[in-house]
């Protein structure tokens, strides 16, 4: 399978690291294309893997060709693919349509993943065409499972709904992180250790919900006693239309990407 992956920025190289440790794929196999030389130097040199600044030859020999430039920059990627190749984008906001036209292509995987893909815990939802074979189905799959999980959807519709979702939600879970933290401060915890105690519950917070098997809101409920400190501190932000502010963030997020996907 020749890889050919177009941008080496955060998510092109975070694919590219998961695809090689898991051995999705070879480094004799792979092209990154790279309009910035000092990042085609660096994957080069840490991944060993065949790096240039045009695409167009690269993409005609292609197996599969990973779009990982920023949505804005599509127009600017130019080349054709084999009849049988597949084009896999991970641009949000560009629906396969579009993708379709641009690149007189028919086989096509659009993908929504993560930031935490670059640990090898992202979520990724993707969907494609139905042009996509069941082999090359198989081969997003697993390329996608060594960026943690991957979630297939047959509505294109629903990309943009894991856009605001997944795709933003670690933004959230930073700003609230950040809140926290200086809350921590605030009461006199020495910051060093407020984020040690902040990222630890979250890390563990999460493992125990998908551990548990129960709703959040059972969760919560959990871990909340009658007139105790957490039912203080979570009176403290309903009172402040805390769960108001992320469903509007959501909802926002989700409009933005339906405008994206109107270019």
């Amino acid at each position: 399978m020749k890889l050919v992956i177009i941008g080496g920025g955060i998510m092109g190289e975070a694919l590219l690291a998961a695809a090689l440790r898991q051995h999705v794929v070879e480094p004799q196999d792979v092209t990154v294309c790279e309009v910035a030389e000092h990042r085609r130097l660096q994957l080069r040199s840490e991944y060993d893997v065949e790096v240039t600044d045009a695409c167009e030859g690269p993409m005609r020999q292609a197996d599969a060709v990973v779009i990982a430039v920023k949505p804005q920059d599509i127009p600017g990627v130019r080349g054709s693919l084999r009849d049988d190749a597949l084009l896999i984008s991970i641009a949000a906001g560009v629906p396969m349509r579009r993708l379709a036209t641009h690149f007189e292509h028919r086989r096509i995987v659009r993908v929504m993943p993560n930031t935490p893909a670059a640990a090898g815990a992202g979520m990724s939802v993707w969907t494609c065409s139905d042009d996509v074979t069941a082999e090359q189905r198989a081969f997003v799959a697993k390329l996608l499972a060594a960026l943690g999980r991957e979630l297939f959807v047959s509505d294109e519709r629903k990309i943009d709904m894991a856009t605001a979702v997944s795709g933003s939600g670690p933004a959230y879970v930073f700003l609230f992180a950040e809140a926290l933290i200086e809350g921590a401060v605030g009461i006199g915890l020495p910051r060093n250790q407020a984020e040690e105690l902040v990222w630890q519950t979250i890390l563990g917070a999460a493992v125990y919900a998908q551990k548990a098997g129960k709703s959040a809101a059972d969760l919560r409920a959990m871990v909340t006693s009658p007139a105790g400190t957490t039912a203080a501190g979570l009176l403290a932000m309903e009172r402040a239309a805390f769960r108001a502010a992320v469903i509007d963030a959501v909802r926002a997020a989700y409009q933005r990407a339906l405008e994206l996907g109107e270019g």
